[in-house]
C-alpha cells in the first residue's frame, strides 16, 4: 500500500504530498510508480504467467504520457491506441511497434499510413469501410497488414451506458448480422495485404461482474467456428478487450484479474479441446484497472460558501477541467484534507470546482475536518481519465503530473502556461488594429 498517513499527512509513495502541492502547484496529478508496477506484475502473475500464448495491451486511452508508456514497455506488456496523437506518443516513447495493437473507430487514411509505415503489430478494423483503406495503402507501399476485426458481440453490461461498447447499437465494431460480416471476413482472408489475425470485442468499461464477458467470448467462439466451417481457416488470434473495474469509493467492487479472466480462459480453452484445435493467442487491453488506484489529484481549496441548512461549498483551483467524469456521467470519488490528514472528520462538505457550470462538482457531501482555505485536497483513483480528459474549459491550465516512487518525485508533464495555451492561435489580417 503506497498510501499512508503521517504526522497529519497524505504520503504516496514515501513521499509528502504536502510538500508536492508546495513544490509543483496545484492542481496536480501524481502517480505512484510503484503501484503501476504492481498492476501490471498482477497481470503477469493473473494472465500471462499462468497461461501461455497470451498478451496484455494496456489501453492508452486511460493515460498516456511517454513516461507512462517507458513503463508499460519496460513491465512487459503490449500496447493499444486509438488515435495518431497516441501512436505518435508510442513512438517518441520508444516502443516497440510489433508490440503496438491500433485501434478506433474512424482511423484517418492519415493514421492509417503512420501506422503502417511505423510497422504496428496488429490494427483493429472497426468498419467496413477501414478494410478499403488499408489495402489501397498497402498496396501502394508493397506491404502486408495484420489486421483483427472487432466484432459488436451484442451482450447487456451493467456499467453506465455512456461506457457501455457492446451492445448491438454501438459506433463501435461489426455488427454480426451475416450479410454484413462474412462478405467482410472472406475479403479480408482472400486480400493478400493483409494477414487476418482473428476477432477482437470489447463490452465496456469499469465492470464488476464478468457475465458480460462469458457472454461475448461464447458470442465470439460461435463466430469462430462459423469461420472454420465457411473458409477452412482458424484465427491466430482473440481479444477479449478490458474493462476491469476499479474502486473509486467503498460501495465500489473490485474484482481480481482473475474472477473476470479464469472463466473466459476456461470457455476458450474447452472451445478449442473439443475440436482438436491449438488454442489462438489471447490478448486482453487492461487500462483503468493499471493506473486508476495508482494516481491522486492533489488541489487546494480557495472559497468556502456556507448556505445555511443547505450546504457547504469548498471551491478548488480546478475541477471538471482536470476530472471531466462526475460532470459527464456522474462518476463518484472522494478524497481527504491531504495537510490534515489525521483530523476527525466532523462537517459535511461539498467539494466544488471553478469552472463556470453549476455541473462541476467535484465530490457532494463528503465528511470532512472543519475546511479553511488553503487546505490541499487529496482525490483519490483519478489516475484513469484525468489527464487523458483534461481540457483547456474557461481557459484554465493542464495540470502538471508528478511520478513518485520510493521517496522521490519527479516531473513526468510540465504544467501547461498561458502562452502554450494561446500559441496555436492567429489573428486574422482582417482584424488587424
Amino acid at each position: 500500500m503506497t498510501k499512508e498517513i503521517k504526522e497529519n499527512h497524505l504520503f504516496i509513495d514515501g513521499v509528502d504530498t504536502v510538500s508536492l502541492a508546495q513544490k509543483f502547484g496545484t492542481p496536480l496529478y501524481v502517480y505512484s510508480v510503484s503501484e503501476i508496477r504492481e498492476e501490471c506484475r498482477k497481470i503477469h502473475a493473473a494472465f500471462l504467467d499462468r497461461y501461455p500464448h497470451t498478451r496484455a495491451a494496456y489501453a492508452a486511452k486511460a493515460f498516456c504520457t511517454t513516461a507512462m508508456l517507458r513503463i508499460i514497455e519496460a513491465e512487459g506488456l503490449s500496447l493499444d491506441v486509438v488515435s495518431g496523437g497516441e501512436l505518435y506518443t508510442a513512438i517518441q516513447a520508444g516502443f516497440t511497434a510489433e508490440h503496438i495493437e491500433f485501434n478506433g473507430n474512424n482511423k484517418s487514411i492519415e493514421e492509417l499510413t503512420e501506422a503502417i509505415d511505423y510497422g504496428v503489430g496488429r490494427i483493429i478494423v472497426d468498419g467496413i469501410q477501414e478494410i478499403g483503406l488499408i489495402r489501397a495503402i498497402c498496396q501502394e507501399t508493397n506491404q502486408v497488414a495484420k489486421i483483427m476485426l472487432r466484432i459488436t458481440p451484442e451482450v447487456s453490461v451493467q456499467t453506465h451506458q455512456f461506457i457501455s461498447t457492446g451492445q448491438k447499437d454501438s459506433k463501435f465494431g461489426i455488427p454480426l448480422d451475416e450479410e454484413i460480416l462474412f462478405p467482410l471476413i472472406a475479403e479480408v482472408i482472400e486480400a493478400p495485404e493483409l494477414d487476418f489475425y482473428g476477432l477482437h470485442f470489447h463490452v465496456g468499461s469499469q465492470l464488476s461482474d464478468n457475465q458480460s464477458h462469458l457472454s461475448a467470448t461464447d458470442a465470439a467462439l460461435q463466430l469462430v467456428q462459423q469461420i472454420y466451417e465457411r473458409f477452412s481457416y482458424w484465427i491466430k488470434e482473440l481479444n477479449v478487450g478490458g474493462g476491469f473495474g476499479v474502486r473509486y469509493t467503498d460501495t465500489d467492487v473490485r474484482q481480481p484479474y482473475q474472477f473476470f479472466l479464469d472463466p473466459v480462459m476456461q470457455k476458450i480453452n474447452d472451445f478449442y479441446q473439443q475440436h482438436d484445435q491449438e488454442r489462438p493467442t489471447i490478448v486482453i487491453e487492461p487500462g483503468r484497472s493499471i493506473v486508476a488506484e495508482a494516481g491522486i489529484s492533489l488541489h487546494t481549496i480557495g472559497s468556502i460558501k456556507t448556505l445555511p441548512g443547505i450546504r457547504t461549498y469548498a471551491s478548488i483551483d480546478g475541477g471538471m477541467t482536470d476530472n471531466i467524469r462526475p460532470g459527464l456521467y456522474q462518476a463518484s470519488y472522494t478524497g481527504i484534507l491531504a495537510n490534515r490528514a489525521s483530523e476527525a472528520a466532523t462537517e459535511t462538505i461539498t467539494i466544488s470546482g471553478k469552472a463556470c457550470e453549476s455541473t462541476d462538482i467535484l465530490v457532494k457531501d463528503l465528511a470532512l475536518p472543519p475546511v479553511e482555505t488553503g487546505d490541499i485536497f487529496a482525490t483519490f483513483a483519478t489516475g484513469a481519465y484525468g489527464y487523458s480528459m483534461a481540457s483547456n474549459y474557461n481557459n484554465l491550465q493542464i495540470p502538471a503530473v508528478v511520478f513518485v516512487e520510493d521517496g522521490q518525485a519527479e516531473l513526468a508533464v510540465k504544467r501547461q502556461t498561458y502562452q502554450q495555451m494561446i500559441q496555436n492561435e492567429v489573428i486574422p489580417s482582417f482584424l488587424a488594429k
